[in-house]
């Protein structure tokens, strides 16, 4: 997965979590993307989206077929209402979200303190007990802790609108800061390369030059069977291969 999808996108199929939160609803983690949009295309099962936003606070259906998107700064919360529920996710600036593009909805004291937000966001740490590896329990914890953040922006929001996310929203932007300098060479080599690589083929066809058509290829995408754990579900990617 990764910028060579066209358009420098990502694709990948996430099985949203069936586990019951605080208030029954069972999900994933809350969180917000900095600089990237996202597309949902429900597959199967059912649910809903719930969206922190410009508007306030949104519930959209998802049911198969449907297919809705959202841009930086939406707060979102998926929620598996069917127990199976499936969705395809196309994410705009493929390799910006894997490097930290998005920030859950942690409570305010881990947002203020860096350190303190990657160590719960992290995954890779074990537990012992039971003898389980640490991937779901770390993954409930972390969606429990998001939760716990996002119900509070919730209610701000429910009570006095959309103006209640400029704080979260500016934590945020300071969390994610010292990774901006990685996302511009990212974006470089990415979507403003492609951009760049269409305006050269306009180019070239506003003079009738086809020259560039030589290099047509088929490219195909090899799905593993790897199910990690994302934010908001088990997440299947495809890498490209090189033939």
């Amino acid at each position: 997965m990764g910028s060579t999808f066209p358009g420098a996108t990502g694709l990948s199929e996430i099985s949203i979590y069936d586990w019951p939160g605080a208030d029954g609803a069972a999900g994933g983690s809350p969180h917000v993307h900095t600089a990237s949009t996202e597309a949902y295309v429900v597959l199967s099962g059912s649910g809903r989206l719930e969206t922190l936003d410009s508007r306030g606070y949104t519930s959209t259906p998802l049911v198969p077929g449907v297919v809705l998107w959202f841009t930086p700064g939406t707060v979102h919360r998926a929620i598996n209402d069917s127990g199976d529920l499936k969705v395809l996710v196309v994410m705009q600036n493929a390799g910006l979200p894997e490097h930290g593009d998005a920030v859950m909805t942690f409570p305010p004291e881990y947002l203020a303190d860096p350190e303190r937000y990657h160590r719960a966001a992290a995954l890779e740490h074990k537990d012992a007990d039971a003898g389980l590896a640490d991937g779901e329990k770390a993954a409930r914890r972390r969606r429990d802790l998001a939760l716990e953040g996002y119900f509070s922006l919730k209610e701000a929001v429910l009570e006095s609108g959309p103006d209640a996310l400029a704080g979260f929203h500016a934590a945020a932007a300071r969390l994610v800061r010292a990774r901006t300098g990685q996302w511009a060479e990212l974006l470089a080599g990415g979507a403003a390369r492609q951009a760049a690589a269409t305006r050269q083929q306009l180019a070239a066809l506003d003079t009738a030059e086809s020259f560039y058509l030589a290099d047509a290829r088929t490219t195909m995408g090899k799905r593993e069977n790897l199910r990690i754990y994302g934010m908001c579900g088990r997440i299947q990617t495809w890498e490209l291969s090189d033939n």
